[in-house]
């Protein structure tokens, strides 16, 4: 079955680095559109970064600090972020689409607190 398994969450403080996998299985990884979305406690989930072929894009206020990458031989894909602050405190969300086909993963604590 699909699943999308992320980790690399964790508690950093602000100014620090994390940098999450996503790894996945059940579909046809190099396929898809792979995103990283994320939910602060009583907020909407946003989006973060995508990638798709060799383009991607990131929310405004993550661009500079945040890098996406895939490796379609591991069927992972990373987050590496970069100056954290306490606004990226969130839980953080793999995402893979391909038309109507969409899927989540379970998503992955991060913390950004002195």
């Amino acid at each position: 079955q699909v699943q999308l398994v992320e980790s690399g969450g964790g508690l950093v403080q602000p100014g620090g680095s994390l940098r999450l996998s996503c790894a996945a299985s059940g579909f046809t990884f190099s396929s898809y559109r792979m995103s990283w979305y994320r939910q602060a406690p009583g907020k909407e989930r946003e989006l973060v970064a995508g990638i798709s072929g060799g383009s991607t894009n990131y929310a405004d206020s993550m661009k500079g600090r945040f890098t996406i990458s895939r490796d379609n031989t591991k069927n992972t894909v990373y987050l590496q972020m970069n100056s954290l602050k306490p606004e990226d405190t969130a839980v953080y969300y793999c995402n893979a689409r391909r038309n109507l086909l969409e899927y989540w993963g379970q998503g992955t604590q991060v913390t950004v607190s002195s």
